[in-house]
């Protein structure tokens, strides 16, 4: 079978189905199934405070660009604040890591994962939302912090405590 060549797929700015996960704006900008799940590439709008708590996932890559602003991201292996044109890059195997924005303004990151299925889980945590457009962050409770358990378990990630780094 030859291989058959596919369109290029293009995303205007407002284009991509938003969710605002843990206080953030996420929009998908390719799916896994644009990708045949190869990869998937999601644009983060992070307001003040704002930033997903200790996780890891064994068996995918997630890479992000700051593109404005700035994030801490802590790990296992110390804490690097990362400032606009930065580049991360959590490899597989499992590291517990997260990030959260500690100023004033919005940082903004384009997160790839590879392969794909992360947008999957934001989808299926988060709630439907306009791009650029904020919802409070929920509190972090226990039911809260177990639910997100239960669901990251489905693709393949563990959630820890809000304080699992310190």
């Amino acid at each position: 079978m030859e291989n058959e060549k596919k369109a290029p797929i293009a995303r205007g700015p407002q284009e991509g189905s938003s969710v605002s996960v843990m206080g953030g704006t996420y929009r998908t900008l390719i799916s896994g199934k644009d990708t045949h799940g190869a990869f998937a590439a999601i644009d983060m709008l992070i307001p003040p405070g704002s930033g997903p708590g200790p996780h890891a996932h064994p068996d995918f890559e997630e890479c992000f660009y700051v593109i404005d602003g700035e994030v801490e991201v802590k790990s296992e292996m110390g804490t690097y604040v990362a400032v606009k044109g930065s580049y991360i890059n959590i490899p597989k195997g499992g590291v517990v890591h997260s990030f959260k924005n500690k100023t004033e303004n919005n940082a903004h990151l384009l997160c790839t994962v590879i392969p794909a299925g992360l947008e999957q889980f934001f989808e299926e945590v988060g709630q439907p939302v306009e791009n650029g457009h904020f919802l409070p962050i929920p509190a972090m409770n226990e039911a809260f912090v177990k639910h997100l358990q239960q669901v990251a378990q489905q693709y393949g990630q563990q959630v820890f405590a809000p304080d699992f780094l310190g």
